[in-house]
């Protein structure tokens, strides 16, 4: 993969922002997929968020018969199935130059949220668990662990007590639920901050789950700044 810098859709608020979410969409989708969700979280506009949804690259995918789609990495027919590590390493590496950019831009790495759906969600994970300065929060919606045989040995100390959500469908047939119980099994036992919120849904997000996020995402940002 050569890119260097990924395409984003930006969302900036009526004032100088203060916060940013990093929100990284699922296989096959792009940037614009969760953009319409932003006047659905009801966030204060004195928050002041600037949401960021990121293109992944396009690369061929083996789960899509070969095609070439939006995908933070190759995936597999079974989750049973080696992971892209390079592929993962590689966007890993794209999205923390997203982050260095918001913190170029003036907002404080403690101020910014990383979020996802599903392969996003994973990303989510992948890089908050081992990103080296403190982030505000890691939401991941419908998503799994990365390479979670080196979780224990890349973990940072910085976000070691960032608060992580799992939020979950208890009928997803692409990601069934208990990899999400699996996960919250063990990043607890790992020490980590984390909560697993369950709904009645499938592969997808519902109102309930919308405003859950709302209100997640405003007290994380208001615990940020308070710390």
């Amino acid at each position: 993969m050569t890119n260097t810098q990924l395409d984003s859709i930006i969302i900036n608020p009526k004032h100088a922002a203060n916060y940013s979410v990093i929100w990284m969409h699922g296989l096959g989708a792009n940037g614009y997929d969760f953009a319409d969700i932003v006047p659905q979280l009801k966030l204060p506009e004195t928050l002041a968020v600037r949401f960021v949804f990121p293109h992944a690259p396009i690369r061929p995918v083996r789960r899509a018969q070969g095609m070439k789609i939006h995908a933070w990495f190759d995936l597999g027919f079974s989750l049973e199935e080696p992971q892209d590590e390079e592929g993962i390493r590689a966007s890993q590496l794209l999205i923390e130059r997203l982050i260095a950019q918001e913190i170029a831009s003036g907002i404080p790495s403690r101020h910014i949220v990383l979020a996802g759906f599903s392969q996003g969600g994973a990303m989510a994970l992948q890089c908050g668990l081992r990103y080296p300065l403190p982030l505000a929060g890691i939401l991941s919606l419908s998503g799994f662990l990365l390479l979670s045989d080196t979780v224990s040995t890349e973990k940072h100390i910085a976000n070691h007590n960032t608060p992580i959500a799992l939020m979950h469908g208890t009928y997803d047939a692409t990601l069934p639920v208990v990899c999400a119980k699996n996960d919250f099994r063990d990043l607890t036992n790992l020490g980590f901050n984390v909560k697993l919120q369950t709904y009645e849904m499938e592969h997808s997000v519902c109102a309930e789950e919308i405003s859950d996020i709302g209100v997640w995402l405003g007290k994380v940002l208001l615990e940020a700044d308070a710390a």
